[in-house]
């Protein structure tokens, strides 16, 4: 940690610059600017409420807020890993005239994503008031699946980017995978459904990490619980897991990276 806090010291100037470019970059020659960060979802929640409210939201109390815990992190985890998988190759330029640490330019990509988070969540936070969700200090337990979703996120990053230089076709797996990710994520519906035909589709769903902090955001947000140990066990250790692992890969792999871009 003292290492990648001097790191982060030593370039902080080139990091700060990397985040603006980042983040002018996504919207350039756009009207609205960063007002699509909120937009976006938003679009993206209105089509699938429309669409999918009279088919999946059977028992669903307060089904629009359901819905948009699943499509906040959802959005979240996909900005964050799609930029994450290029960040390499898109500064390859940089690292390989100068002597900077590489994960840099992955923590710029995740920085402008968690911009957009933030921006997104606080629109959240109005829907919860204005559908009349019960706050209380349990809101603050949400604090525990964003920062453990940010780690998930770098981790992710970390394995998807240096499997990018070595594999151009990763980009293209990855929007598949991305796709059955989704769902299997249970944005739009309740997997509690699934029991009429025997199935326990949650203990299912939990493999997948995704569905890990949803269920976390809903559990607070439309229960107003504590979360089951289970749960916490789960946001903490795909996070660590994940990251471990990108940084395993980055340390192994790291002299090879100019071999390959």
């Amino acid at each position: 940690m003292n290492a990648l806090r001097d790191a982060f010291r030593r370039h902080r100037f080139l990091f700060t610059e990397l985040v603006k470019r980042d983040f002018k970059k996504k919207y350039k020659r756009t009207y609205l600017g960063m007002l699509w960060s909120l937009l976006s979802p938003l679009l993206s929640l209105s089509v699938m409420y429309v669409v999918f409210s009279n088919f999946f939201n059977s028992g669903i109390e307060n089904y629009l807020v359901y819905l948009f815990c699943g499509n906040i992190v959802w959005a979240y985890f996909s900005d964050a890993t799609n930029g994450g998988m290029a960040s390499l190759m898109d500064n390859a330029e940089i690292f390989s005239k100068i002597n900077v640490p590489k994960y840099l330019f992955l923590f710029s990509r995740n920085t402008s994503s968690l911009i957009n988070f933030g921006a997104t969540f606080v629109v959240f936070l109005i829907f919860c008031v204005a559908t009349r969700v019960e706050f209380g200090f349990h809101f603050f337990l949400l604090l525990v699946p964003m920062l453990f979703l940010i780690v998930f996120n770098i981790g992710m990053g970390l394995i998807l980017s240096a499997m990018f230089v070595f594999f151009r076709d990763v980009q293209y797996l990855w929007t598949v995978f991305l796709t059955l990710l989704m769902y299997m994520s249970a944005i739009f519906y309740d997997p509690t459904s699934f029991e009429i035909f025997g199935i326990n589709a949650d203990l299912l769903l939990r493999l997948n990490p995704v569905y890990s902090y949803i269920k976390y955001f809903r559990v607070v947000v439309l229960d107003g619980v504590v979360p089951d140990l289970l749960t916490h066990a789960l946001v903490i250790g795909w996070a660590l897991l994940a990251v471990g692992i990108g940084a395993l890969i980055y340390k192994r792999m790291n002299h090879k990276f100019l071999y390959y871009i």
